[in-house]
Protein backbone atom coordinates (compact mmCIF):
# COMPACT_ATOMS: atom_id res chain seq x y z
CA UNK A 1 0.00 0.00 0.00
CA UNK A 2 2.82 2.15 0.73
CA UNK A 3 4.13 2.01 -2.54
CA UNK A 4 1.10 2.96 -4.08
CA UNK A 5 0.76 5.97 -2.49
CA UNK A 6 4.66 6.75 -3.52
CA UNK A 7 3.67 5.90 -6.93
CA UNK A 8 0.70 8.05 -6.64
CA UNK A 9 2.44 10.74 -5.12
CA UNK A 10 5.08 11.11 -8.13
CA UNK A 11 2.60 10.73 -10.77
CA UNK A 12 -0.39 12.63 -9.76
CA UNK A 13 1.41 16.42 -9.40
CA UNK A 14 -0.61 19.00 -10.03
CA UNK A 15 0.67 19.15 -13.81
CA UNK A 16 -0.77 15.90 -14.29
CA UNK A 17 -3.98 16.67 -12.55
CA UNK A 18 -4.49 19.72 -14.60
CA UNK A 19 -3.67 18.27 -17.66
CA UNK A 20 -6.08 14.94 -16.88
CA UNK A 21 -9.06 17.88 -16.39
CA UNK A 22 -8.59 19.67 -19.59
CA UNK A 23 -7.59 16.96 -21.23
CA UNK A 24 -10.89 15.79 -20.13
CA UNK A 25 -12.43 18.37 -21.43
CA UNK A 26 -10.70 18.70 -24.29
CA UNK A 27 -11.90 15.41 -25.08
CA UNK A 28 -15.39 16.52 -24.78
CA UNK A 29 -14.90 19.22 -27.07
CA UNK A 30 -13.58 16.69 -29.89
CA UNK A 31 -15.99 13.75 -29.10
CA UNK A 32 -19.06 16.14 -28.72
CA UNK A 33 -18.27 18.41 -31.74
CA UNK A 34 -17.68 15.18 -33.97
CA UNK A 35 -21.08 14.01 -32.19
CA UNK A 36 -23.07 16.84 -33.23
CA UNK A 37 -21.41 17.60 -36.60
CA UNK A 38 -22.08 13.82 -37.64
CA UNK A 39 -25.37 13.54 -36.47
CA UNK A 40 -27.12 16.66 -36.19
CA UNK A 41 -25.20 18.40 -39.75
CA UNK A 42 -25.22 14.73 -41.21
CA UNK A 43 -21.84 15.13 -42.52
CA UNK A 44 -19.40 12.54 -43.51
CA UNK A 45 -17.26 10.68 -40.53
CA UNK A 46 -13.69 11.84 -41.56
CA UNK A 47 -14.55 15.78 -42.34
CA UNK A 48 -16.60 16.04 -39.32
CA UNK A 49 -13.44 14.14 -37.35
CA UNK A 50 -11.14 16.65 -38.73
CA UNK A 51 -12.97 19.41 -37.51
CA UNK A 52 -13.36 17.84 -34.23
CA UNK A 53 -9.94 17.25 -33.83
CA UNK A 54 -9.34 21.17 -35.07
CA UNK A 55 -11.68 22.40 -32.60
CA UNK A 56 -9.84 20.56 -29.69
CA UNK A 57 -6.54 21.59 -30.26
CA UNK A 58 -7.65 25.53 -30.02
CA UNK A 59 -9.26 24.67 -26.72
CA UNK A 60 -6.17 22.83 -25.42
CA UNK A 61 -3.71 25.06 -26.30
CA UNK A 62 -5.37 28.43 -24.67
CA UNK A 63 -5.95 25.52 -21.41
CA UNK A 64 -2.52 23.89 -21.74
CA UNK A 65 -0.65 27.41 -22.12
CA UNK A 66 -2.32 29.22 -18.78
CA UNK A 67 -3.44 26.44 -16.99
CA UNK A 68 -1.66 23.07 -17.17
CA UNK A 69 2.40 23.95 -18.27
CA UNK A 70 1.89 27.97 -16.83
CA UNK A 71 3.85 29.47 -20.04
CA UNK A 72 6.00 31.90 -19.25
CA UNK A 73 6.72 33.14 -22.85
CA UNK A 74 6.80 36.66 -23.23
CA UNK A 75 6.55 38.54 -26.59
CA UNK A 76 5.20 37.75 -29.92
CA UNK A 77 8.44 36.18 -31.20
CA UNK A 78 8.05 33.51 -27.89
CA UNK A 79 4.81 33.02 -27.95
CA UNK A 80 4.51 32.28 -31.51
CA UNK A 81 7.09 29.90 -31.56
CA UNK A 82 5.35 27.81 -28.76
CA UNK A 83 2.08 28.25 -30.86
CA UNK A 84 3.93 26.81 -33.58
CA UNK A 85 5.64 23.88 -31.40
CA UNK A 86 2.13 23.13 -29.98
CA UNK A 87 0.48 23.01 -33.39
CA UNK A 88 3.29 20.78 -34.70
CA UNK A 89 2.82 18.70 -31.86
CA UNK A 90 -0.77 18.37 -32.41
CA UNK A 91 -0.69 18.00 -35.90
CA UNK A 92 1.43 14.55 -35.44
CA UNK A 93 -1.12 13.08 -32.74
CA UNK A 94 -3.79 14.20 -35.57
CA UNK A 95 -2.25 12.05 -37.92
CA UNK A 96 -1.97 9.52 -35.81
CA UNK A 97 -5.83 10.39 -34.94
CA UNK A 98 -7.02 10.68 -38.12
CA UNK A 99 -5.39 7.44 -39.47
CA UNK A 100 -6.49 5.49 -36.56
CA UNK A 101 -10.04 6.21 -36.77
CA UNK A 102 -10.19 6.28 -40.79
CA UNK A 103 -8.83 2.76 -40.63
CA UNK A 104 -11.44 1.73 -37.38
CA UNK A 105 -14.21 3.33 -39.25
CA UNK A 106 -13.69 0.67 -41.38
CA UNK A 107 -14.10 -1.80 -38.93
CA UNK A 108 -17.90 -2.77 -37.64
CA UNK A 109 -16.87 -1.14 -34.14
CA UNK A 110 -19.06 1.84 -33.77
CA UNK A 111 -17.69 4.91 -34.87
CA UNK A 112 -18.00 6.54 -31.31
CA UNK A 113 -16.14 3.84 -29.58
CA UNK A 114 -13.12 3.76 -32.59
CA UNK A 115 -13.00 7.66 -31.80
CA UNK A 116 -12.94 7.41 -28.31
CA UNK A 117 -10.17 4.43 -28.24
CA UNK A 118 -8.26 6.58 -30.15
CA UNK A 119 -8.28 9.53 -28.03
CA UNK A 120 -6.82 7.66 -24.81
CA UNK A 121 -3.33 7.89 -27.22
CA UNK A 122 -3.81 10.73 -28.42
CA UNK A 123 -4.03 12.40 -24.75
CA UNK A 124 -1.14 10.87 -23.58
CA UNK A 125 0.99 11.64 -26.74
CA UNK A 126 -0.35 15.00 -26.31
CA UNK A 127 0.86 15.23 -22.85
CA UNK A 128 4.37 14.37 -23.56
CA UNK A 129 5.02 16.10 -26.39
CA UNK A 130 3.58 19.37 -24.55
CA UNK A 131 5.52 18.55 -21.38
CA UNK A 132 8.57 18.38 -23.07
CA UNK A 133 8.62 19.87 -25.94
CA UNK A 134 6.65 22.90 -26.20
CA UNK A 135 6.00 24.46 -22.58
CA UNK A 136 9.62 23.32 -21.74
CA UNK A 137 10.45 25.65 -19.01
CA UNK A 138 13.28 27.75 -20.11
CA UNK A 139 15.69 26.57 -16.46
CA UNK A 140 14.69 23.15 -17.77
CA UNK A 141 16.73 23.94 -20.76
CA UNK A 142 19.74 25.71 -19.13
CA UNK A 143 19.91 22.76 -16.91
CA UNK A 144 20.24 20.41 -19.26
CA UNK A 145 22.71 22.33 -21.38
CA UNK A 146 25.01 22.47 -18.47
Amino acid sequence: MEKIKELAKKFLTRDIILYIVFGVLTTLVNIGSFYIITNTLNWNENVSNFIAIALSILFAYFTNRSWVFHSTAKGFKEKSSEFLKFIAGRALTMVIEFVGCYILFKTPIPSIISKCGISVIVIILNFLISKFYTFKDKKDIKTNEE
